[in-house]
């Protein structure tokens, strides 16, 4: 397989189509923003440093955010024995990574996982694998610790993958992030929404893709969470069954300020007994568990932000 060559920046036109006037305004102070006040700062300030900021400073102002009473909602139900101050602890930890996780956004080139010391990775053994197979394969892991630092230790060691990801309504700030990837060595990227077809085409080619399998999916198919049924995508299981390659589970743990660990577990084969609807059960399940095992180890680590389970979860755990 042959390199895929500099990144094409692809975007879903409906974001932009839909925007009004004053929306396309707020854009552009947005990104202004971005430039100066986040940008600039923090790659001032260096990799460690910028990444111990970050985390100290959207630990003091997370708690105050909406999204703090979804934490602990969530949190309460997955972790029913802790007490409120567990509660609050890991609440507090895993604001402080997401702002970890923006602090060193800028620096994400010095963060290479091949060179520089900075990432260790378990398994690679298995990426080799994938990668002299020529078959394939369907990455998938979670929003564990900073998510970013996965697609490019794939994506280095085989240059053909392709990765998804969630555009950005700005498209400013999009194109930024997007051209910062190609950057670190996440060539080919394929925004969720219009990236399915990228997907197939690749797994055709031989080729492996990653994405995420950890949150909510309103289309999904309902399994157990911590004990809990959330909607969960079946698309990496469908892919896997479809193209005959196998699934790949990987986990990122932060080991310290712009430092960590990326670890390839084994791969898997989705059983195919000819019956798919169970099939895809039994695989999706099997992800939903490794991502559960995960958070557990590292619970401070993971997005508790995102509204994992619906509101009848929450209700029915009786969580105000």
């Amino acid at each position: 397989m042959s390199d895929p060559g500099p990144a094409e920046y692809v975007r879903p036109k409906d974001i932009d189509n839909r925007a009004t006037f004053w929306q396309r305004v707020q854009w552009r102070l947005e990104t202004i923003a971005w430039d100066v006040i986040y940008w600039a700062p923090m790659k001032a300030l260096g990799p460690d440093k910028a990444s111990d900021f970050g985390g100290w400073l959207v630990k003091k102002i997370g708690p105050h955010l909406s999204q703090q009473k979804t934490m602990r909602r969530n949190l309460r139900l997955a972790f029913p024995d802790w007490t409120d101050a567990q509660i609050e602890e890991t609440a507090l930890a895993a604001w402080e990574s997401v702002g970890r996780t923006a602090g060193e956004m800028p620096h994400l080139p010095a963060i290479d996982p091949y060179t520089g010391g900075r990432v260790e990775i378990v398994g690679l053994d298995v990426l080799d694998r994938i990668r002299d197979s020529g078959k394939g394969a369907v990455f998938v892991s979670g929003h564990f610790a900073n998510w970013e630092i996965m697609p490019a230790a794939i994506t280095k060691r085989i240059p053909s993958a392709v990765m998804t990801y969630r555009a950005l309504n700005n498209p400013h700030i999009d194109k930024r992030i997007a051209d910062l990837r190609a950057a670190y060595g996440t060539q080919v990227n394929a925004p969720k929404g219009i990236g399915t077809r990228e997907l197939m085409r690749a797994l055709s080619r031989g080729a492996p893709v990653a994405l995420m399998n950890d949150q909510k999916f309103n289309e999904g198919i309902p399994v157990s969470f911590f004990g809990h049924e959330a909607m969960t995508a079946p698309g990496p299981t469908r892919m896997a069954l479809k193209y005959k390659v196998p699934i790949v589970p990987v986990a990122t743990v932060r080991t310290g300020p712009a430092r960590f660990r990326i670890e390839f577990h084994e791969p898997f084969i989705p059983e195919d007994t000819g019956h798919p609807e169970a099939d895809i059960r039994r695989s999706v399940e099997r992800i939903s568990a490794f991502i559960e095992a995960q958070v557990r180890a590292y619970p401070g680590q993971w997005f508790w932000q995102h509204r994992r389970w619906p509101k009848e979860a929450w209700k029915a755990a009786g969580i105000a």
